[in-house]
């Protein structure tokens, strides 16, 4: 008998490309939306621009659906996506 592997760590899995640019666009609006206003409370329906190598025009990102989404779901975020967010002043990672 072959013995059976032990699960994953968490965070150990790896997020898929669009899935991690996504990410790292809400990093950088997040950013932002606290280098402008000086607080992590974003409204829901708060949306904001962000510059994206490669793109010629800005990228909206729902800022507010994102932060809201991500609380959400932080069981499913990697181990560097919570770093990044307790780095960005993020109480809850």
């Amino acid at each position: 008998m072959r013995p059976t592997p032990a699960p994953a760590a968490k965070g150990a899995g790896k997020t898929s490309g669009k899935a991690s640019a996504a990410f790292q666009r809400g990093i950088q609006a997040l950013a932002q939306f606290v280098a402008r206003e000086g607080h992590h409370c974003v409204p829901r329906a708060h949306a904001g621009e962000i510059a994206v190598t490669g793109e010629a025009a800005p990228v909206v990102v729902k800022l507010g659906v994102w932060v809201s989404n991500t609380k959400s779901r932080r069981d499913k975020l990697t181990v560097e996506q919570l770093t990044a967010l307790a780095e960005a002043g993020v109480d809850w990672a």
